[in-house]
This record gives C-alpha cells, structure tokens and sequence, in this order.
C-alpha cells in the first residue's frame, strides 16, 4: 500500500484565512462594524504571550481591530470579571478569548461562564456546549463552536466531502476537543465512538474506524496496526519529546512513521490541526460580528 496523503492543515488554514479576510472586508463594505477581537492574558507565561500576540497580530492582518488586556499574575478573580463585564458592554469587541490556563487561584469555570456566549469564540461557555450538543444533522452553525473541532470538522470535509455513515472513532473525551470532536461527527451523519483511557482493547476499536480522531494526550500512543487500512486519520495531539541533539521534538498522538504506511490520509504534527485552531477563531470572531449587525453571513456552512 502507499504511503498515506498528507493533510496540509497549513494550506487549508491560509485559504481560511483568506476568507475570513474577504467575510471581513464585505462586511465593512456593506457598513457592518469592524469585527473586533479582544485577547485578555492574566501572568506572564511565555507560550501564553506568544499564543496571544500571534492572535492579536493576525487579526489586525485581516481587517478585524485587536484589543489586548493583561493582568498580573496576582490579579484576582474580581478584577478579571471586571474585565469581562467591560468587554461583554462594549459594542466593538465581538469576540472574547480568554487565554488558558489562568492563574491557580483563580476559577476558569467562573471566568468562562462570565463571558457573553455571543461573543465565546472558543465555544467553551456551558450554553455554547450546550447548542452543539442539541443541534440537529446538517443543522447550521450558528453559533461559536470550540476553535480546533471545528477546525478537525472541516480537514475532514475537506478531505472525503460527505461524511454519511462513515464509522468514527474519537480517541479522547476531554471537553475542550474529544466531546465536541464527537457532537460535530455526529451532526455530520457519522457513527461515532468516543475512547478514552480506559477502553477496552482501544487497538481493537480503532481498527474498526474510517475516520480516526485522536486527542488523548499521550505521545505516540497509536500505532500503526490500531489503523483500519485506507482510513482517515486525525492527530490532535501536541507533545514535546526529548531529541538526539540535546534538544526536543514536536510529536503527535499517533506514532507517524507507521501510521503513514497504513491510513489513506494523515495530519502531520506540526502542520496539520494546529494552524486550523487559530484560523477558526477568526472565523467565530467574524461570524459574530455578521450576526451583531444582522447581515447574513454562512462562510462555515
């Protein structure tokens, strides 16, 4: 059999990104506001400055206008959900992404549920969660959906058009992208299976998967005689492991080498899911700001 097609999640984030950047300028066009998005970083972790400067830059990039608030590491719970409440009142910010993980002592469950569920781009406010759990097949996304499952949806639309009655394996139940990975596969007609660490026989399970989604955090877990010949596999992971210079390596879920020789198509890590992540919060953050000005908008569907 030959080695299994690459997913280029690099260029299908770019194309993304340059409809978002035309959804964008159409809207201006058509007197709607200029969608904003504002990014809220409370410390100062380094992946976490560079993850929010890289959002903010790449707003600005396609049209959108960027608003950037940072906390001390010592800020308090109260004075983040001040914040919040500012920009859940202001009329320029359609998005609001709160950059994880917060502080210890601060609750990330208060400071999410305080966003405004219209402007959630990450999707991960519990009435957001709660209309993908209930939307119906093929019903439109009207609302924000988690930024790398929907990201995942859409390589996988990409990659084999229709998926009716395709046998789905989701390995990972975490809500942030295993759960939400499932609800769209669902919506999407698939037969969906969600795995987690203490399946039984998950090599087993996994063979028996068209499309397999795997998010579960452990480096190079899936090997190659988990995959069904000829399927489509999804890697989601992102783990860094020790290299031979000294230095380290980006490696996925799923062991590469050997799932290239047996699946049809194959997301690289890096270069497959990760771009995607970002590009659909620029979607979400033009989606809602279409819907606050009342203009038709369905660049998702």
């Amino acid at each position: 059999m030959s080695e299994a097609k690459l997913i280029d999640g690099k260029e299908a984030a770019a194309a993304l990104r340059q409809r978002v950047g035309d959804g964008v300028a159409s809207l201006i066009a058509r007197g709607g506001p200029t969608p904003g998005l504002a990014t809220v970083l409370a410390g100062a972790d380094p992946a976490s400055q560079v993850y929010v400067r890289s959002k903010g830059k790449l707003a600005a990039e396609l049209g959108m206008a960027s608003f950037d608030f940072r906390l001390d590491a010592s800020a308090t719970e109260a004075e983040l959900l001040a914040v919040i409440e500012e920009l859940n009142a202001d009329e320029r910010v359609h998005g609001i992404l709160v950059q994880l993980p917060l502080p210890a002592h601060i609750d990330t469950t208060q400071i999410l549920m305080a966003i405004d569920p219209a402007k959630d781009v990450d999707g991960f406010h519990p009435f957001n969660v709660g209309r993908l759990g209930t939307v119906a097949p093929g019903a439109p996304l009207d609302f924000p959906v988690p930024c790398t499952p929907l990201g995942v949806s859409m390589l996988l639309q990409d990659t084999l058009g229709k998926l009716d009655g395709c046998n789905a394996v989701v390995i990972g139940r975490s809500n942030l992208v295993g759960r939400p990975v499932a609800q769209l596969l669902l919506r999407a007609n698939c037969t969906v299976t969600v795995a987690h660490s203490r399946t039984r026989d998950l090599p087993g399970l996994g063979r028996t998967a068209d499309i397999l989604v795997v998010a579960i955090g452990r480096p190079e877990l899936v090997r190659g005689d988990w995959i069904k010949p000829g399927a489509v596999v999804i890697d989601v992971g992102i783990n860094r492991l020790p290299a031979a210079d000294g230095k380290t390596r980006l490696v996925g879920d799923v062991a590469f080498g050997e799932a290239a020789k047996v699946a049809g198509h194959l997301t690289p890590v890096p270069g497959g899911v990760g771009p995607m992540t970002v590009a659909c919060l620029m979607l979400n953050t033009l989606q809602e700001a279409w819907r606050a000005s009342g203009l038709k908008f369905s660049a998702a569907d």
